[in-house]
């Protein structure tokens, strides 16, 4: 079995060690040659996992077609706002029994589609599945414990993928909702930039407790507004993934949030971090989402104002801790 992995990113370079203990060829694609050829010698990426290496097993190039060719599985481990632009490069080389395995969260600002509606449209009748859940990069690569949820419309495939990746320190869970995961998986990124800032003002437990809580019931009504099932956001790829993305220091989101929190510009943030923080896009397509399917979605209209309109973030506590009161039964009962 070949399985090719796309983007050699953090995720992109843990799940290729992974893949690389029981498969027998795993290819993984960079798109910057230099950097490639850097990690070819040195066996390691300090920016991205730093202190990791990575196996000979593991074939690193800059040839997008030397991945796809003959693999079996498809990895997508690039930011969401480049999936399509990958998923075009990839028609004239995918064949319709290779698996796209998609490890990207996020939603396009442009068209206001999950990873999954992407596809879909640039590759019609692909096999598809979302691999979700809390789990950071650094940790997986590490062997710590982690349980992930494989999700297909095609339960069979969801399946496969559970076994050919699960290992003893790498628990896999299917589910059939695959628009549930994936908004989980994109959602969570915008509570957790609000976590980091309630860390950057200097606020305590409480607050982040809080926003966590009704993070979850934000996320679950715009999910279930979409066509997800509410169940799925009692799981992994909810509440799993919004627990790890907002408590965590490897969370780029939390930290950027931390910074803006501060008092850093946007720019200053991002700069900062290095890399992508998924979470600043996410924000302006839930936001869009949100009004377009006329879903109630308070934290999310704030963010957007702190991060668009630079907003005080103590101003947009306040009016979030000012909204009209409302019975959390009922609340709850409504997703």
């Amino acid at each position: 079995m070949k399985i090719g992995v796309i983007g050699a990113g953090s995720w992109g370079i843990a799940m290729s060690i992974l893949l690389s203990e029981t498969v027998d060829q795993v290819s993984l694609y960079g798109r910057n040659c230099a950097k490639v050829d850097a990690m070819t010698k040195t066996r390691s990426n300090e920016r991205h996992l730093k202190g990791i290496e990575i196996p000979k097993a593991v074939h690193l190039t800059c040839d997008l077609a030397e991945t796809v060719t003959e693999s079996d599985i498809l990895v997508l481990a690039t930011a969401s706002q480049g999936v399509r632009e990958v998923l075009e490069s990839l028609k004239s080389l995918v064949d319709d029994r290779q698996i796209l395995v998609n490890l990207s969260k996020g939603i396009e600002i442009s068209s206001l589609k999950t990873i999954s509606q992407i596809v879909d449209e640039v590759l019609p009748g692909q096999p598809y599945v979302v691999l979700s859940g809390p789990s950071h990069a650094e940790e997986v690569a590490r062997r710590l414990p982690t349980t992930l949820v494989a999700a297909s419309r095609q339960i069979p495939l969801a399946q496969r993928i559970q076994e050919i990746f699960s290992r003893d320190y790498l628990r896999i869970y299917t589910n059939p909702d695959v628009v549930g995961v994936e908004v989980g998986g994109a959602l969570k990124n915008i509570i957790a930039l609000g976590a980091g800032i309630t860390d950057g003002l200097g606020f305590g437990d409480n607050t982040k407790a809080a926003l966590m809580t009704r993070g979850i019931k934000e996320i679950a009504t715009l999910g279930v507004a979409m066509g997800a099932h509410h169940e799925t956001f009692r799981g992994l790829s909810g509440i799993g993934d919004l627990i790890v993305t907002c408590t965590s220091m490897h969370s780029r989101n939390r930290r950027c949030g931390i910074l803006l929190g501060e008092g850093d510009t946007l720019e200053e943030a991002i700069k900062k971090i290095g890399m992508v923080v998924e979470g600043v896009y996410t924000v302006k397509s839930a936001y869009q989402l949100a009004g377009k399917l006329g879903v109630e979605a308070p934290i999310t209209e704030e963010l957007y104002r702190v991060i668009y309109e630079q907003e005080n973030p103590d101003e947009s506590v306040r009016r979030l801790m000012k909204r009209n009161s409302k019975d959390e039964i009922e609340e709850i009962f409504s997703w």
